[in-house]
């Protein structure tokens, strides 16, 4: 029997385990399919506060893993393929292993859509994004492009014109999802180029960004254009299916909790991180939600 038992190890997760192994609470991490989560997926991370050279950011998530270790975190490195949280003790189910557990903190993430392309993948962290306030620093008087149509693609073409000569915005419709208003912000920029009816066949480069392939979906023709950053602005899933029908979620799938809290509608469950964060999305804001999980499991568990 745990007391408790914390699932993902990002960063929400992993500040979680830091602060309730200093409890003395004795936390199981059930690291998941992507240990780390999205940080590993990135090179250099220059807004997380204590590092005025910036921090790779594997690295970051590897000293994270070591502080929670050292305050004596057990981890285990499996996925969970199915919770029973409907009664106590909650049951989590990692394989043929089953943990009994008193109180549980979800920090499973979202994982960012995309466009599914093998070079997109490959130059992930490399003028490959999927996060302009991340990383949008980095491509200053350069040229990019932004692949969406929705609030997100608007709000991030925007923001990229503090930082980049000119944005390519890629659309594969003729008209956009995205607000009236966010629309209309996007459109009145004069350093955002809008490109309709087209999708990215391929990211070009071999070791960093040099450009991309794109199709004309009404005439089939295609165009090859020189930029140095591609960023993916097409949405977020958060990592929840396990969770449907035990746990309150919101119309997209992101966990409900409590205003001001990281409780969800079931006693003794917690939530942190993106996995209940469709806003923010950043490593310290998940790290803070980390903090109060663990807070409010341990007053759970006085109680």
């Amino acid at each position: 029997m745990h007391d408790i038992i914390i699932i993902g190890s990002g960063p929400a997760g992993l500040t979680a385990a830091i602060y309730a192994a200093r409890a003395n609470l004795r936390p199981l991490m059930i690291r998941g399919s992507e240990p780390g989560g999205q940080l590993t997926l990135t090179t250099m991370v220059e807004n997380y506060p204590g590092f005025p050279d910036g921090i790779m950011g594997p690295q970051l998530m590897e000293d994270m893993d070591a502080q929670a270790e050292r305050f004596g975190t057990e981890f285990h490195s499996g996925h969970v393929d199915r919770v029973e949280l409907t009664g106590t003790p909650f049951r989590l189910f990692v394989g043929k292993d089953v943990f009994e557990t008193k109180t549980v903190i979800v920090s499973t993430g979202s994982s960012a859509k995309l466009l599914g392309l093998e070079n997109e993948r490959r130059l992930m962290g490399h003028g490959v994004s999927t996060c302009a306030t991340c990383d949008g620093f980095f491509f200053r008087d350069k040229k990019i492009a932004v692949v969406g149509g929705g609030d997100s693609a608007m709000e991030e073409s925007t923001f990229l014109t503090k930082f980049a000569t000119n944005v390519a915005l890629i659309h594969r419709r003729d008209r956009f999802r995205a607000s009236q208003i966010m629309t209309d912000r996007a459109l009145s920029n004069e350093k955002i180029t809008v490109h309709y009816n087209s999708v990215v066949e391929d990211v070009l480069g071999d070791n960093e960004v040099t450009g991309i392939r794109v199709r004309n979906v009404n005439d089939e023709t295609t165009a090859e254009f020189d930029l140095d950053g591609v960023f993916i602005a097409i949405g977020h899933n958060p990592n929840t299916g396990i969770f449907r029908g035990q746990i309150d979620l919101d119309s997209t799938g992101y966990i409900r909790t409590a205003p001001g809290s990281t409780a969800t509608n079931v006693p003794g469950v917690f939530a942190c991180g993106d996995v209940q964060d469709p806003v923010y999305r950043q490593a310290v804001t998940a790290a803070g939600t980390g903090c109060m999980a663990a807070l409010e499991a341990e007053k759970f568990l006085e109680r």
